[in-house]
């Protein structure tokens, strides 16, 4: 592959939205960088993806099947596991009822488990896609599909088509920001990794302890405006580098210097939560999952485009009963607070909230029989995905699994339908949002057919 020197608008025009696009956004103003993927007004303008790490079962939190209370500790019909794969399932497995009651909330009435009763209190917020399925039935595979699409690794991630599409409303953060708790996912860092898009689009990392972001602060005796004449100085250095080569990278390398300096005075101020009142605090609760949530919410007030919570471990192959009731209460609480706080600002509607996983749970039990120590394989053909806000039906659950609960019955979702349906609220045609890479226009949603769930949209 040869180089050839390249202008700045040469590389402009060609990657549509990319290093170029803060500046670029100045002055024609930011909605014109998602022109050419746009073909309705975006409902929302920023999303927060919480991913539950490890999958957690959607029979026992939103998906209530009275049959398998019914049939608890019986032998499971052969239709569930004959010619089927599973991960750890032999022989023939018994059917599971829930341990947990179901409750009804809000106006809706609304069905949720015992274990989300801070959740049921914003149920009238909450669109349950109960039909959600996907094609992998193991952790690393599932969890990129989820994220990027496909099953394998060098795909960009969700957040990062969404930014690469939009670019950023902050000038200060990122526009993609990633929280971890508990395990890291199986998949790694390819679940926020911006693959052969322009690695300005890539998820940064923040963390809850300590600094925020690794490397971000200068070195003990470098002054800020010492930090300015270096930046300048390597800025030179690069700029003149492609002008020679015309590699777009050159110009990302640029903007995360720049980002990285403005970072070091917005993140501190991002991250000083004595600024929010002690109901507010009160409201979201205490541990580092809340502190997350409260800190999510001052991002998206401050423009940042994509804010993705991964919390683990939710593989609950055994210890199901006790390990869901502690998970729950981690993150019940500062979920429902987030949500309260985005509608109590006048913030909701333009910013979309997402909670899934890369698939659900069967079933069947697996494992000891006894209460306290019976599990639940991986399920990829049904499980359930809700959202809230930026643009869907509030009060609602869409689609149906079949009376035991191991597959779809009314109104499937491929997880493809749901990436298209996210980009559609964000204002973003799924089909036009594409990047010419070894030879094709790659997108998100790929080449098999990908609808826009209509039914959810508000």
């Amino acid at each position: 592959m040869s180089f050839h020197p390249a202008t700045r608008r040469r590389f402009l025009s060609r990657t549509g939205a990319g290093v170029g696009s803060l500046a670029l956004g100045s002055l024609l103003g930011r909605d014109a960088l998602a022109a050419p993927f746009r073909t309705v007004a975006p409902k929302a303008k920023s999303v927060i993806f919480f991913h539950m790490t490890g999958a957690p079962s959607q029979l026992d939190l939103f998906d209530e099947k009275p049959a398998l209370r019914k049939h608890d500790r019986q032998p499971a019909p052969e239709s569930l596991f004959e010619g089927k794969r599973f991960s750890f399932l032999r022989g023939h497995p018994k059917l599971l009822g829930s341990p947990f009651r179901f409750e009804r909330h809000g106006r809706s009435g609304i069905a949720l488990s015992e274990l989300l009763p801070h959740l049921g209190t914003v149920a009238d917020e909450l669109c349950l896609v109960k039909s959600v399925r996907t094609t992998e039935f193991n952790h690393g595979p599932a969890q990129l599909v989820f994220h990027t699409g496909l099953n394998r690794q060098g795909n960009p991630s969700i957040g990062s088509w969404a930014t690469y599409g939009l670019g950023s409303e902050s000038d200060n953060l990122p526009a993609y920001v990633v929280f971890l708790t508990g395990n890291t996912p199986g998949a790694g860092a390819n679940l926020w990794k911006s693959g052969f898009l322009p690695s300005m689009h890539q998820g940064v990392q923040f963390r809850s302890e300590g600094d925020p972001v690794l490397f971000l602060n200068s070195p003990d005796g470098v002054s800020r405006d010492d930090r300015r004449r270096t930046l300048d100085s390597i800025e030179a250095l690069n700029q003149r580098y492609f002008e020679t080569v015309g590699d777009p990278e050159v110009l990302t390398r640029i903007e995360q210097y720049e980002m990285a300096f403005r970072m070091q005075t917005s993140v501190p101020d991002l991250v000083d939560l004595s600024q929010e009142d002690a109901a507010t605090r009160e409201l979201y609760g205490a541990g580092e999952f809340a502190t997350q949530c409260l800190q999510t919410r001052r991002l998206v007030e401050r423009g940042v485009r994509f804010v993705e919570l991964f919390h683990g471990d939710w593989d609950t192959h055994g210890s199901q009963k006790g390990r869901l009731t502690n998970l729950t209460r981690e993150v019940d609480r500062p979920i429902a607070a987030l949500i309260a706080d985005l509608k109590q600002r006048g913030l909701l509607d333009q910013t979309l909230v997402v909670w899934g996983a890369e698939f659900g749970r069967t079933p069947m039990l697996q494992g000891d029989e006894s209460p306290e120590k019976c599990g639940r394989d991986h399920q990829k053909d049904a499980f359930t995905v809700w959202l809230a806000g930026g643009g869907v039906k509030g009060g609602m659950t869409y689609g149906e699994t079949n009376e035991l609960g191991n597959e779809v019955a009314d109104n499937p979702v491929e997880v493809r339908d749901f990436h298209a349906t996210l980009m559609h609220l964000l204002g973003i045609d799924h089909e036009r949002l594409t990047y010419r890479y070894q030879g094709f226009d790659q997108r998100l949603t790929g080449v098999e057919e990908a609808k826009v769930v209509e039914g959810i949209l508000a």
